[in-house]
Order: structure tokens, then sequence, then C-alpha cells
């Protein structure tokens, strides 16, 4: 009997940089999880730091694909987005989605377009507010605190209360289906913490890890890619963030003190502490 779980990721290649496809194939693989991909753009590199990148936008390959995997009968039981390259794409996406996914699949949306109170290059409050209908199809919504005020015309500030952070959960709650998860609680110190909010069952739970103080581009994709696999493991939601949470502070470890390596973190070498992190949570 084949009881396969396959996962769509949905999001760009940067051929060079730890970000993305190149972490969420081999994280979520690293589960057991066949994973397939559809990239939305290539890139040389990605955009934090680097000058000249080049770019290939992949908007018109989406209906084709989705049209030839119609023909060969594939589908999935989950499908996770991730950098998306244009309103236009959400569009497409949305498509596959609906004629892609196996009934009772979930999709897991990380709205990769902003941080620290800025959109990433090239994005702007249009596409946040397509982002915004997309993520009213996620079963799991991750995003930051940036990209939660952007969607919710919210002001942004670097540091929210408990009490603002609840708040800003409950509003996302209606864009998404079922579960919210809201990075970005500095309310303890030497920790970060994450608001799992579930307005299917009312409830709402506080997971926490202990913080690191480096920035690196790429943690965003670590932790979500790793909730991805966790949840498709079995864990519980907030389980799965405990897990993703101690994975990303395992690849931030892991890169501190390399002062050549500036363009992401080394979640390879996290890698195999996997296994105990779902053993022990």
């Amino acid at each position: 009997m084949n009881d396969t779980i396959k996962i769509l990721t949905i999001q760009d290649i940067s051929c060079y940089g730890q970000c993305s496809i190149t972490v969420a194939l081999p994280v979520v693989s690293a589960f057991g999880i066949e994973t397939a991909i559809l990239p939305s753009a290539v890139l040389s590199t990605h955009t934090s730091g680097f000058t000249d990148y080049t770019v290939r936008d992949l908007t018109e390959d989406l209906p084709a694909i989705r049209k030839h995997w119609e023909s060969e009968g594939i589908y999935f039981d989950a499908i996770y987005t991730g950098f998306i390259a244009s309103s236009e794409q959400l569009d497409y996406i949305k498509d596959i989605i609906d004629s892609r996914l196996k009934p009772g699949g979930k999709v897991f949306v990380d709205p990769a377009m902003a941080d620290n109170g800025e959109f990433y290059n090239g994005f702007d409050q249009e596409f946040a507010d397509a982002m915004g209908e997309l993520c009213k199809l996620g079963d799991y919504v991750l995003p930051n605190t940036t990209e939660a005020c952007y969607i919710l015309h919210r002001p942004w500030k670097e540091e929210f209360s408990h009490e603002e952070m609840l708040e800003m959960a409950e509003e996302l709650t209606n864009f998404t289906k079922r579960h919210v998860i809201l990075k970005g609680d500095t309310h303890k110190e030497n920790e970060l913490g994450m608001v799992v909010l579930d307005k299917k069952e009312s409830t709402c739970e506080m997971v926490y890890n202990d913080r690191v103080n480096y920035m690196s581009h790429g943690t965003g994709d670590v932790f979500a890619s790793s909730f991805v696999g966790s949840v498709m493991s079995g864990k519980s939601p907030a389980a799965a963030c405990k897990i993703a949470g101690e994975f990303t502070k395992i690849a931030i470890e892991k890169t501190i003190g390399d002062e050549t390596h500036t363009y992401g973190v080394k979640f390879e070498q996290a890698i195999p502490h996997l296994y105990d992190l779902l053993k022990s949570y």
C-alpha cells in the first residue's frame, strides 16, 4: 500500500544563498516526506547582501505545469508556499491549490514578503493585500509581525506587547481557514515567542525558544520548513513550533563565529538533530 506523504512547495530558487527552495526541499525531505517543487522564479543569489543578481520570473510556466500535473493525475497531501514573485502568480497558485490538493489536504502559507518593518525589494501594499487573500486558503499561516501588520493595515513597531500580539493573531484569523502562527513576541527577556491560535477550537498557546542575538537571511524559511515537516509528521501546531524554533536556533548556533558565512545559516549541520527534536516534543 502506498502511504507516502507528498508535499508541494512553491517558492523561488535562489541558486546561491540558503533560503526558499534550497532550504525547503532538504529540510522537509529530512522528515521522510516526498517533496516536489514549483519554482516561482530563479535568482542567481537571494536579494539580501548581494548586488546585480539575476532574476528569471517563471509566472508563464505555472499554468502549463498545473495542466501537465492534471493530465498525469498528480495530487499532493499538502501545499506549502513561500516567496511568491508577483500578484499574478498568487492567482495561479490558488488554481493549483484548488485542483492539485487532495481532499482533506493541508495548505501552509508563509507570506514571505517583509521583515523589520519593510517590504522586501519589489513588494508593496497591493501585493500584501493579494497575499492576504492567499492566506484565506491556508490551514496554517506563519507571518512575522511585519507581514502581519501589512496584511492587517496596522502600523509596525519594533516591540509589541503581549496583548498586542494576541490581538493581531486574533485579527489574522480572518485571513486563514484555521491556524495562525504569529512570530515575534519579544516581551520575555532572552526568549522569542510566537502565538499559536486555532480559531476552530478557540484555543491560543504561547511557545517560546531561547533567543540567539544573530540576524541572518533565510531563518524564516528554516523555521517554516521544519514546522511543515513536523506537522505533517503528526505533531500538534504548538509542538511543531517548538521543534521548528529549536531547529532554527541550532542552525544559527552552527553559523555563529564564521564571519565568511553572511548569506544564510548552516541548517544542513542542524539536520542530524531533527530526530531527537521529534522525539523530545
